[in-house]
């Protein structure tokens, strides 16, 4: 089973390669086998449609976008701000990692938002689960605050806006973490 879940992973990590190069609509079966260095055919008998293969692939995002966030706090506990800042830092695309995680989570939401059988699958709750934790977080922070969903929700937004903006050149990563920290200022001061 260890060596089924690793050659899955590294299936995942071909597809993800792919994508954050040139994009998730040139991430198809065979450029992911190509690039994985496997057949066609291994790929298709570990994921029977490319569905299964970015879902699997977004969940690795996931995961790792995770544990990039908890390597920050290991040797100290963290305040709510601080918190809230590591998330929607991780989320900007500000190295290769992040870079691929908003290319790619961005480009299956576009894909779900015209294809039902994406938008159905659990994996389109993350965003809500993140509204509810962040929501969370600022009332640790501000409990003061009157509508925390509806500030979770400005951020996540801003944080999304500002991602696409260094995606596409309009700012680089710097600028748009000022602007972040601006917000996190003005909320969590």
């Amino acid at each position: 089973m260890a060596d089924r879940e690793r050659r899955r992973r590294e299936i995942a990590d071909a597809l993800l390669r792919v994508a954050g190069e040139r994009g998730l609509h040139a991430a198809t079966m065979r450029a992911v086998a190509t690039e994985a260095g496997v057949s066609l055919h291994l790929v298709q008998h570990y994921f029977e449609t490319k569905e299964q293969l970015m879902l699997f692939a977004l969940q690795q995002l996931a995961e790792r976008m995770a544990e990039r966030v908890r390597r920050r706090f290991a040797s100290v506990e963290p305040r709510p701000r601080d918190v809230i800042e590591a998330i929607l830092t991780e989320a900007l695309p500000t190295d290769a990692e992040s870079r691929t995680f908003h290319l790619v989570y961005t480009s299956y939401a576009v894909l779900a938002a015209t294809d039902p059988a994406l938008a159905a699958h659990p994996f389109m709750a993350a965003p809500n689960a993140m509204e509810d934790f962040l929501t969370a977080q600022l009332g640790k922070a501000r409990p003061d605050v009157q509508d925390l969903r509806l500030e979770a929700v400005a951020l996540l937004a801003m944080s999304s806006g500002l991602g696409t903006s260094v995606l596409l050149g309009q700012r680089d990563a710097e600028d748009a973490l000022s602007v972040l920290r601006h917000q996190l200022d003005r909320l969590c001061p």
